[in-house]
């Protein structure tokens, strides 16, 4: 057995050990000996393969097998740019804490500097967006090397899986030398023994950190607003029982995992400043990371309004640096003297919010709000939503109606549109539920390599909901969108692309449906389907703006007379 080869397969073994169950790779000549042992290691049952030719497209795969399954997920490469098209999804798993694992090959170091094909400097190549970085020793026929290159493995994924803060990517370079194909003659000959641990566990325990000691709670006034943000569900959760036992407003993202629970119309109410004014929070309580809106940001930015943020990770999030106090868990946390009238305020103000949006809304097709809303409400129980990072989760927090009973996945972590295909291709993948992505057409062509999938790799059962409105509509809804500058909108923000997305899916071979109507997007919702489909909603961008003003101004209407509570 040669050098490479023999890493390759003990890397592998010990990742399966470990607990690793799905694999993304990305083949190429640097990194054939892994490519072999995790092919090997799929055709005897031990994991799941998935081999994808795009890496951005692979980094994401695996992103969104980590994401939704909470177990670490290697992606592997070749060496040069193959390793910098995985940078996206590194920066993704860095913000959202995924224990993403990228195992990239690389030249060994005596033909680095030296104009090797495919070489670049790949030492600590995604910089401080991995918890953990190693490069291994290049392999030689030589003992003691069996226990090391396992032990890096578990220390890899210790550092993936929030050995000290929050779960994040870590990178594991391997500089491979030839021959990268194991020896024809299959001798598997080696100094020393490369099996495992005898008893079938990881080569190395690390020891899990011990729950701190809690001091004396933080207390927080009884007028207060509790937010939730992008966290993972577990958080979200606590927070909805928080909310609940104390009798407080609950405003959660859709991917806050405290949406299902959270008030109707809370981002709309957040966005009236005269509601504010009259029903203002002496304090603010954020779980998670909230990414959707400025006007948050406006209420924790006045100085009458304190603010609590609760994050397990040492890196809390804080753009507007108001947090007074930083706790890692809701059970350091107490409300003193709630007050009775205060969630029936919040409540009376989100029915009548609520109410005026649905009648706005009525009538509104084609746009995103009504697609949304459409399509939240046909999903059957405990399904899977991944939504693009752009206007369709926006669309799902202003319009959709609550459910408990279905889950909201999103790339918030860095609110990229890169990779949201094959991201809710891996999520989907890692799911025993019904799974349905919503997302915008530059976000279906900005991944679209996502749906290249080989014959035999494996295809969850996904919808993917398409509104397509021929460009970058949210651009519509901010500044850039004003009257003042529609001379350079079109071409510049607008970017129309005029691309048929269904000579697209027929490329693929992925089956395609135009929806004309809110009632027809349901009813294909519904319809049982398996693989992978799109649905696609046709509409234009013209008179979106004017659709959420007045939206905004019949909110702001509604709420007018509302009592200071």
């Amino acid at each position: 057995m040669n050098p490479s080869t023999a890493m390759a397969t003990v890397l592998v073994d010990e990742l399966v050990l470990a607990g690793v169950t799905d694999a993304v790779l990305s083949p190429g000549s640097r990194n054939a000996p892994l490519s072999f042992a995790f092919a090997r290691a799929a055709a005897a049952g031990r994991l799941r393969l998935h081999v994808r030719i795009d890496e951005r497209s692979a980094g994401f795969l695996a992103l969104g097998l980590a994401k939704r399954s909470g177990r670490p997920v290697p992606v592997s490469c070749t060496s040069g740019t193959a390793a910098a098209n995985l940078h996206p999804a590194v920066l993704e798993a860095n913000h959202a804490g995924v224990p993403l694992m990228v195992l990239t090959a690389d030249r060994p170091p005596e033909l680095r500097d030296t104009g090797a094909s495919q070489t670049i400097d790949q030492i600590h190549l995604y910089g401080t967006a991995v918890r953990y970085f190693h490069e291994f020793g290049v392999a030689e026929r030589r003992a003691n090397q069996n226990g090391y290159w396992r032990e890096q493995i578990c220390r890899a994924i210790h550092m993936a899986t929030a050995a000290t803060t929050s779960p994040g990517p870590v990178h594991l370079n391997l500089p491979l030398r030839d021959p990268l194909v194991p020896d024809a003659d299959g001798n598997d000959d080696w100094p020393e023994p490369l099996a495992g641990r005898a008893d079938g566990q990881p080569w190395a325990r690390p020891p899990r950190l011990s729950h701190r000691e809690v001091g004396d709670p933080v207390v927080l006034p009884g007028r207060t607003l509790v937010v939730a943000g992008e966290a993972p569900d577990r958080y979200g959760q606590a927070a909805a029982r928080f909310a609940a036992g104390y009798g407080l407003p609950l405003i959660s993202e859709p991917s806050g995992g405290a949406w299902g629970s959270s008030l109707a119309a809370g981002a709309w109410l957040l966005g009236d400043r005269g509601f504010l004014d009259r029903v203002a929070p002496e304090h603010v309580l954020v779980i998670g990371r909230p990414t959707l809106g400025r006007s948050l940001s406006r209420l924790v930015q006045r100085e009458e309004v304190g603010v609590t943020a609760v994050e397990p990770d040492p890196r809390w999030p804080d753009p507007f640096h108001t947090a007074s106090r930083i706790v890692l868990d809701l059970v350091e946390v107490e409300v003193d003297d709630p007050d009775p009238e205060w969630l029936p305020a919040w409540t009376l103000a989100d029915k009548a919010a609520a109410d005026v949006v649905a009648e706005r809304l009525r009538g509104s097709w084609p746009s995103g709000g009504l697609a949304a809303a459409a399509l939240v409400s046909a999903m059957p129980s405990d399904s899977l939503l991944c939504c693009g990072s752009s206007n369709p989760v926006r669309d799902v927090d202003y319009f959709a109606a609550r459910r408990t009973d279905i889950d909201v996945l999103t790339n918030r972590g860095v609110a990229g549109i890169d990779g949201n295909v094959s991201t809710a291709i891996g999520a989907a993948l890692a799911s025993d539920r019904p799974s349905f992505a919503l997302v915008g057409d530059l976000t279906f062509l900005h991944d679209h390599n996502g749906l290249v999938i080989g014959p035999g790799e494996p295809r969850p059962d996904l919808t993917i909901v398409v509104f397509n409105d021929n460009g970058g509509a949210i651009f519509s809804l901010l500044e850039q969108g004003e009257p003042a500058y529609a001379d350079v909108f079109e071409r510049v923000f607008g970017t129309p692309h005029d691309t048929d997305l269904s000579r697209l899916c027929a490329a693929n071979d992925i089956p395609h449906q135009l929806a004309g109507s809110a009632q027809e997007l349901a009813d294909a919702v519904r319809a049982p389907a398996t693989g992978i489909r799109v649905l696609e909603v046709a509409a234009d961008r013209v008179g979106l703006r004017e659709l959420h003003n007045d939206i905004r101004t019949a909110v702001a209407d509604a709420l007018s007379g509302h009592p200071a509570g």
